[in-house]
């Protein structure tokens, strides 16, 4: 009688980036990593370090219930409990998006411009609808100098963020408010106004992926009709909390970006660009104000 096979790590692994692929996941085989590793209870680079470690059966079990999940679509990052971010590890729950790299384009954009601008070397920056803290967070960590305002009209989003806060060391120059868009900060100043607010428009929602449009909050990701809904009300606000010199920052649709360019020229802003992100995507828009 041929002997059982061992589910050692190196066999659960390549098994479950087979499984992955197969149903067309992104990123099948580092999936298939954050899995085991969280169940593990290791770093993923300890898994490559003991690969012919047998799983037990309660490893096994729990590592299975996991998989079967992420195969009916559910966030891997949700499922783990955090996603990366510029570096850094950040807690997710479904009560807040799981950060995606387009948005670090506006981490470089900021850093650059802060070190190499006059006038911006200490600045405060207002983080609108900062969901984990993500863009927050991460400003503090790479800008020692800077004061971060961050606000969101979630609670439960906001708790998230001020443990990533504290988790990352940060939390003593980030002030948390809650409340919609910059309605709790327009008495203060700042030196940048930075939002990834919700963008989709109705047209692009049904081409969403189900992994996105069934399990992350979908406040946080549909811009209404031509998805302006809530950048529109951030680029007319921005104006009354701006320094001078100011600038505005907002993740936006790319199919938005010549209606976006053209209410930020109506409001006054000067300079007014569209970054491209990681996949050269028109993505940031970038305003003077």
């Amino acid at each position: 009688m041929k002997p059982a096979q061992v589910w050692t790590t190196r066999r659960l692994l390549n098994w479950t980036t087979e499984h992955f692929e197969k149903r067309n996941m992104e990123h099948a085989r580092l999936c298939a990593e954050m899995l085991l590793s969280h169940v593990l209870g290791v770093q993923r680079i300890k898994l490559y370090m003991d690969q012919d470690r047998p799983a037990s059966e309660l490893e096994r079990a729990a590592f299975r219930e996991l998989v079967e999940r992420a195969s009916k679509d559910e966030p891997v990052d949700y499922l783990v409990g955090h996603a990366p971010f510029y570096g850094l590890t950040f807690k997710v729950t479904p009560a807040t998006l799981i950060p995606r790299p387009s948005t670090e384009t506006i981490i470089d954009h900021v850093i650059r411009h802060c070190r190499n601008t006059p006038g911006f070397g200490s600045p405060v920056i207002a983080d609108i609808g900062t969901g984990s803290g993500t863009i927050a967070v991460t400003l503090a960590k790479n800008l020692p100098k800077a004061h971060v305002v961050a606000t969101d009209i979630s609670s439960d989003a906001l708790a998230v963020a001020k443990e990533n806060a504290e988790k990352i060391g940060v939390a003593d120059r980030i002030e948390f408010h809650q409340g919609d868009l910059l309605s709790p900060v327009l008495k203060h100043r700042f030196e940048y106004v930075i939002s990834n607010p919700p963008y989709i428009p109705d047209h692009e929602w049904d081409d969403v992926a189900p992994n996105v449009k069934d399990y992350e909050p979908v406040t946080a990701l549909r811009g209404g009709k031509d998805g302006l809904q809530f950048v529109r009300p951030l680029i007319e606000q921005a104006k009354q909390v701006l320094n001078n010199p100011g600038q505005l920052l907002i993740e936006i649709a790319s199919c938005t970006k010549l209606d976006v360019m053209d209410l930020a020229t109506q409001h006054g802003y000067k300079n007014v660009q569209v970054l491209a992100d990681h996949e050269k995507l028109p993505r940031i828009l970038v305003a003077d104000g």
